[in-house]
C-alpha cells in the first residue's frame, strides 16, 4: 500500500509541470492568435477542474475565436469556474444572465453572481452591481446603493464607475450621499463584508 501512495504521490508530482506547460502552450498560442491550439492544450486541463482555464474557455466560446460562437458552451465553462469561486468568471456568467446570452435572462441571477465577484474586491463585477441599482434590475432600484457600488468600483480603478457615480450623485440629497459615502467605506474596511444597509 505504501508503495501505491509513494507511486501516486510521484506521478502527480510529474503531472503538474505538465500542467504548467500545457497551460503556458495554451496561453502563448492564444496570445498570437491560435485558438485551435489554445483549445487543444486548455481543453484537458479545464476538463480536470482548473478554473483559470475554464474561464478562459468560455471566453474563446462566448467570443467565436477558434470555435463557433456559442453562448451556451460558454456559459458552461464560466458556470464550471464560477462554481469555484473565479471572481472574473462569476462577473462574466452575471454579465450572460443580465442579457439573456446563452441562458434565459435572468436578472436577478446576474446579481447573485455579480455580488459573488464585487464581494471579492472585482471592480468591473461592482460597477455591474451599481448599474443594476440604478436601473432596478433585479434589485429594487435604489440611487443610494447604486452610487456606493460605484464609488467603490472607482476606487479599485473602474474607468466608468466614476461619471456614473457622479450622475446618481446628481439625482441625490446631500445626505442621501454622505450614506452612500459612509457605507463605501463601511464595505471596503470590512472586506466587502457588510456592503449596504
Amino acid at each position: 500500500m505504501k508503495r501505491i501512495i509513494v507511486a501516486l504521490a510521484f506521478l502527480t508530482a510529474l503531472s503538474l509541470p505538465v500542467s504548467a506547460q500545457d497551460f503556458q502552450k495554451g496561453l502563448a498560442a492564444a496570445q498570437a492568435g491560435d485558438y485551435a491550439t489554445a483549445l487543444k492544450e486548455w481543453t484537458p486541463l479545464a476538463e480536470a477542474g482548473d478554473s483559470s482555464v475554464q474561464h478562459n474557455l468560455g471566453l474563446m466560446y462566448k467570443d467565436g475565436r477558434g470555435v463557433p460562437q456559442d453562448y451556451a458552451e460558454a456559459v458552461k465553462w464560466y458556470r464550471l469556474a464560477a462554481e469555484q469561486g473565479l471572481a472574473s468568471a462569476q462577473n462574466n456568467l452575471g454579465v450572460m444572465y443580465e442579457f439573456g446570452n446563452g441562458v434565459l435572462q435572468n436578472y436577478a441571477e446576474a446579481v447573485k453572481w455579480y455580488r459573488l465577484a464585487a464581494e471579492q474586491g472585482l471592480a468591473s463585477a461592482q460597477n455591474n452591481l451599481g448599474a443594476m441599482y440604478e436601473f432596478g434590475n433585479g434589485v429594487l432600484q435604489d440611487n443610494v446603493m447604486a452610487h456606493m457600488w460605484y464609488n467603490i468600483a472607482s476606487a479599485n480603478g473602474d474607468p466608468t464607475a466614476g461619471e456614473w457615480r457622479d450622475e446618481r450623485a446628481g439625482l441625490m440629497t446631500p445626505a442621501d450621499i454622505s450614506k452612500a459615502q459612509a457605507m463605501a467605506r463601511e464595505c471596503m474596511n470590512s472586506g466587502y463584508k457588510k456592503c449596504g444597509y
